[in-house]
């Protein structure tokens, strides 16, 4: 069969079966809404956890940046999986014993305000839009291809099936959607790296073909060849680095906090009967999401040997139809600028004629490496299991930040239950609408979107969740500082490097100490901790039931039911 008959049966299984699943989960409280009734098992969390954190950014474009960056891309392996580590061990015990069902439900009662509360809130709606828009993006990039439709109708297709179980089940129709796309993403994400792998290397493990020795018969080590094919075509060695150490590292940080911030992660904790369990899921989680992550390297190296090798001078009527079926959304284009008909890929932008978007590396390394048609389908299913995995998890932040802080905490406190889940599916149903519009006129390729949205998680949340749980003295008006200054100068950082000056200026030497847009959530971050601390002395202690509140949480024992007080 064709791949695009494969894909519409393909997708169409997992579509039906992800809206089966909300049919049967749908939400009927707003405890089920909000964290799917606080009764998941922890093995199941863990696989939607894993899924709601592995993106579209994980899938499609984690891969095809270090396909095209080679060493330097590491930093989005060591920041996203650090801090993963960092939000399972150090926040997520003690949020979940603090009982409450968002992060702005946590920041308003822990600093007594509904300022804070509100401030809170615009954070949350800042990062979870920023980063569903690489979501959207994502969805509408595998449409385009695999089934032939423009990436702005591919988004509108997305929109509307997260519409229908997002907005009908709420957490417990996505979480039990999310165990399924989990299996359907992972799947996908294995099958042709292990089929390439074996191609390339013999080796049935990915992890093991990327440092292996090829089977051409030439001796040389996979890393070694795709060295010399990069230096050949003036590019830089695939396993040096070019960026500054300063700059590795605060990106690697950036990632880091801005993922144990990030609150569509945070409340998945929420959903388990009891802090032990939240402990336990959070270490499921970390093995299922491994298993992608130890692959991605792989996948990357692999993608970029075989991409090189089959189009680098390449006579352009004779490129297999894998081209031209990408050349025609539009996401890669050749230019023949001397007119020899030959594809001159090289570094040189004066004299380079191919043009590849960095998010169709892993969708397109199946077809490049010849697999098999049903195995393509596969990974444009997974995919989109990704993308909408993740979208739906920050849709329903965005719901419940809507609902639950705003309409519930502070402009209706006297609203019925049934009221409530009326208004956060009402936002649920908006967000999805914007999120689509984001994805139609996106801000940039869909892994360096999430990195922003990490980088406004990390200047925001990230401060005020650790002096909230570690430091009992710290009062309103310090926090509600840290999280205005730290937004706002990391926000006003990305927009002006990014959107107002010219591109050609954004370079290391203009930045604030080498540190890059991507990267400058960690100074935002660290501005926020200083702020705060020093505004916090020149005002008064907390009040002591707070004080006590916080001493409480600092040892999560008990179950801390997170409807507690609804």
């Amino acid at each position: 069969m064709e791949v695009q008959t494969w894909t519409y049966i393909i997708v169409g299984l997992t579509f039906s079966l992800y809206i089966g699943i909300a049919l049967w989960a749908r939400a009927g409280s707003t405890k089920e809404f909000y964290v799917a009734g606080g009764g998941v098992h922890p093995i199941a969390n863990g696989l939607a956890t894993a899924a709601d954190w592995m993106s579209a950014a994980s899938f499609i474009s984690m891969a095809g940046l270090i396909s095209f960056m080679g060493y330097d891309g590491a930093v989005y392996l060591m920041g996203w999986t650090g801090g993963y580590v960092l939000l399972a061990l150090l926040l997520a015990p003690y949020l979940r014993k603090f009982g409450k069902f968002t992060v702005p439900d946590f920041i308003g009662d822990r600093y007594y305000s509904d300022v804070a509360r509100t401030v809170a809130v615009v954070c949350a709606l800042f990062v979870s839009f920023t980063y569903v828009a690489g979501q959207m993006r994502g969805v509408g990039v595998v449409f385009s291809r695999f089934l032939e439709v423009d990436i702005n109708l591919g988004v509108i297709i997305g929109m509307c099936i997260v519409f229908f179980y997002a907005v009908l089940g709420g957490m417990k129709g996505i979480t039990y959607t999310q165990v399924a796309q989990y299996c359907v993403l992972i799947f996908a994400f294995m099958v042709p790296a292990i089929f390439i792998s074996i191609q390339l290397t013999g080796e049935i493990l990915p992890q093991m073909g990327f440092g292996g020795k090829l089977i051409d018969g030439s001796g040389n080590f996979l890393l070694d060849k795709l060295d010399g094919l990069n230096e050949e075509l003036g590019f830089a060695a695939y396993t040096s680095g070019s960026k500054s150490m300063q700059d590795v590292f605060f990106i690697t940080a950036a990632l880091m906090v801005g993922t144990a911030g990030l609150p569509h992660v945070i409340v998945r904790f929420f959903t388990v009967p009891k802090v032990k369990d939240a402990r336990i899921s959070g270490g499921y989680a970390l093995v299922f999401i491994a298993i992608l992550y130890t692959t991605a390297p792989a996948i990357a190296a692999f993608a970029r040997t075989n991409l090189i090798t089959t189009v680098s001078n390449q006579d352009y009527v004779a490129m297999p139809e894998w081209f031209t079926k990408w050349e025609e959304t539009g996401l890669i284009a050749f230019e023949d600028k001397n007119n020899d008909g030959k594809i001159q890929y090289v570094a040189d932008k004066g004299t380079n004629e191919l043009t590849i978007d960095r998010d169709i590396m892993v969708l397109a390394n199946p077809e490049i490496a010849d697999l098999p048609n049903w195995v393509i389908a596969l990974v444009a299913a997974g995919g989109l299991a990704a993308a909408l995995s993740t979208a739906a998890g920050l849709l329903l932040v965005i719901s419940t930040s809507v609902s639950h802080d705003l309409i519930k905490k502070q402009l209706k406190p006297d609203i019925t239950e049934k009221g409530e889940l009326i208004w956060a599916r009402i936002a649920a149903a908006v967000a999805i609408i914007i999120a689509g519009l984001f994805g139609i006129f996106p801000p940039g390729f869909v892994a360096q979107v999430v990195a922003f949205a990490f980088g406004l998680a990390a200047a925001s949340f990230f401060p005020a969740i650790i002096l909230g749980i570690f430091n009992k003295k710290m009062n309103k008006e310090g926090a509600i500082a840290g999280m205005v200054t730290g937004l706002v100068f990391t926000l006003s950082y990305i927009i002006y490097f990014k959107f107002i000056l010219d591109p050609a200026e954004n370079i290391p030497s203009n930045w604030i100490f080498g540190i890059s847009p991507e990267g400058i959530g960690t100074f935002g971050m660290l501005i926020n901790f200083v702020v705060s601390l020093i505004v916090a002395r020149f005002y008064p202690e907390p009040p002591e039931e707070v004080q006590n509140l916080v001493e409480d949480i600092r040892f999560p024992r008990g179950a801390g039911a997170a409807a507690e007080g609804h």
